[in-house]
């Protein structure tokens, strides 16, 4: 194969990856709505897979139906593979079944949205990166923070592509792809890491650029006009290497929830998950460790112990959750006479091991009166207290710093933010709703509709159409929910997504998500008998 492959299904497919994944994830929100629409969805279950979904293959193989000229077809635009008329004029159409026919669409979109992605990684690297005059605007080391490894990873995207569209030539019915990425996400795909850790870098420098140098920032304008960009901003090429890696691992998930169980395809597929997994994230892993050294830093910095010191900067730990809370003051018996007094207000730092507590002195500082390890933390609420007493919760300290039990009764602002202190205060307490980890037949969901980026912490941020449990919800508009395809955790406004109403979808989304993960599981139970031992 020539190098020119890529390049002819990029001119096939005509999208950019920042284009194709918009338009793939808005298409499955339709899906998923019109699915929820029905009371009585017709779609069957994986378990009722007919037991004949394996043999179409023989059969298509014994017809020996002609190779795909895919590659070659620069007239066509983007299709499903069904639509492709080499499928259609063979008649593997009227054989296969049709979750097979899913299956080869999910396994098309993985080959057709890596030739988007490669694209669209050409064009930051020959309009941007190697644009004569911005070359002249950076410095050696400008450069290099801003486009890192990139070329790495082009060349990486470039080696896989060409593999798979070998595979996709090879036969009209796509044998399968996830060996192919097994193998490149083992071998090639580190350099996504390396890409993705330099993130906080690589955006700190660009909003010094824009801010520093006035021609960087006119030569950027520019080139973003430039109709081959389709109206899209350089920092959205820039962050196309974390993208693509998420939406891969989401990708192969698509496949592994089509494949024959117990096959060898699903075994394969399994296997490149986990994979995928790792990569996603040690580089999740990568950007956290640098934003959070920083702030650890500036934390110490911060802090004043009226008690005995504790070491704040460590390696291991990060920060949850910070903010104010009103503590009451004075006997219990005195809660209903004028409360209003009897609060004062402290601040709370919560790691990830560590509570400290501390009350605000001038020069934004803080002095520490309390602690305790976070494994030590016990939270109750307080119900039907009056309006005065509204949002109030009990802090029980086990071990506080005088190595003695202490409780405190604090009170928050909202009941979503009595609620989120809770929940990182004491993350192993029950929730309204149970989590899909209890293995419980239902629970209710929400898919993303409008992206979120976490603006606390304690948030989760979600892209397009990604369905989450519902664990808790509050009466002023936030829901604490569990990512089904990551199991992350976190608290996101209600108004950017909408609730799947119907039974039997949210039920198929479970099923869906115990199987991707199951490989995780038993890695975690064996895991667990060898630490018991």
């Amino acid at each position: 194969f020539s190098c020119n492959l890529s390049d002819l299904l990029c001119s096939l497919l005509g999208l950019l990856y920042q284009e194709y994944r918009d338009k793939s994830t808005r298409e499955e929100i339709e899906t998923r709505r019109l699915q929820d629409s029905q009371t009585d969805p017709e779609e069957t279950s994986p378990s009722e897979e007919t037991p004949s979904e394996a043999e179409p293959t023989s059969t298509t193989e014994n017809k020996a139906p002609p190779q795909i000229n895919l590659l070659r077809n620069s007239n066509s635009r983007f299709n499903l593979w069904q639509d492709l008329p080499e499928v259609q004029s063979s008649g593997v159409l009227s054989i296969l079944q049709p979750d097979e026919i899913k299956l080869q669409e999910a396994m098309f979109e993985l080959v057709t949205s890596e030739a988007s992605y490669y694209k669209s990684l050409n064009l930051l690297v020959s309009h941007f990166m190697e644009n004569e005059r911005l070359k002249k605007i950076l410095h050696q080391s400008e450069a290099h923070i801003l486009f890192s490894n990139v070329l790495d990873v082009m060349a990486v995207s470039e080696r896989f592509l060409l593999d798979l569209e070998q595979r996709v030539e090879e036969n009209i019915v796509i044998s399968d792809v996830c060996d192919i990425v097994y193998q490149h996400t083992v071998n090639h795909f580190s350099v996504y890491i390396t890409y993705v850790s330099n993130q906080t870098y690589q955006e700190r420098a660009y909003k010094q650029l824009l801010q520093d140098k006035p021609a960087f920032r006119e030569v950027i304008s520019q080139l973003e006009l430039d109709p081959k960009c389709k109206g899209l901003s350089f920092s959205s090429f820039l962050i196309l290497p974390f993208q693509r890696i998420t939406r891969l691992k989401l990708l192969v998930q698509n496949i592994l929830k089509k494949v024959e169980e117990k096959s060898d395809r699903e075994s394969t597929a399994l296997d490149a998950h986990k994979e995928l997994e790792t990569v996603v994230k040690a580089c999740n892993e990568g950007v956290r460790k640098m934003s959070r050294t920083e702030q650890m830093i500036s934390i110490q910095k911060k802090l004043e112990f009226k008690i005995k010191s504790v070491p704040i900067i460590s390696h291991s730990r990060w920060l949850l959750k910070q903010g104010e809370l009103q503590q009451m003051n004075g006997p219990k018996t005195s809660r209903t006479l004028r409360t209003k007094k009897l609060f004062r207000e402290i601040y709370l730092f919560l790691f990830n091991d560590l509570l400290v507590i501390c009350r605000q002195i001038p020069g934004d500082k803080y002095q520490v009166f309390d602690s305790a390890p976070r494994g030590l933390l016990r939270v109750e609420e307080l119900e039907d207290q009056g309006q005065s007493l509204a949002n109030v919760f009990i802090l029980r300290l086990l071990e506080n710093a005088d190595d003695r039990e202490a409780s405190y009764m604090l009170k928050a602002s909202s009941q979503s933010e009595m609620k989120r202190w809770m929940i990182s205060l004491a993350p192993n307490r029950r929730t309204k709703f149970v989590s899909f980890t209890s293995r419980l037949v239902d629970c209710p969901q929400i898919q993303c509709v409008h992206p979120y980026v976490a603006q606390q912490p304690d948030e989760l941020s979600l892209e397009l159409a990604d369905v989450l449990n519902i664990l808790d919800k509050t009466d002023d508009g936030w829901i604490f929910g569990e990512r089904l395809h990551d199991q992350e955790r976190g608290w996101f406004p209600s108004s950017i997504g909408e609730e799947i109403l119907n039974p039997k979808i949210r039920a198929q989304n479970l099923k869906e998500c115990f199987r991707v993960h199951k490989s995780d599981d038993s890695q975690r139970r064996k895991l667990g008998s060898r630490n018991r031992q």
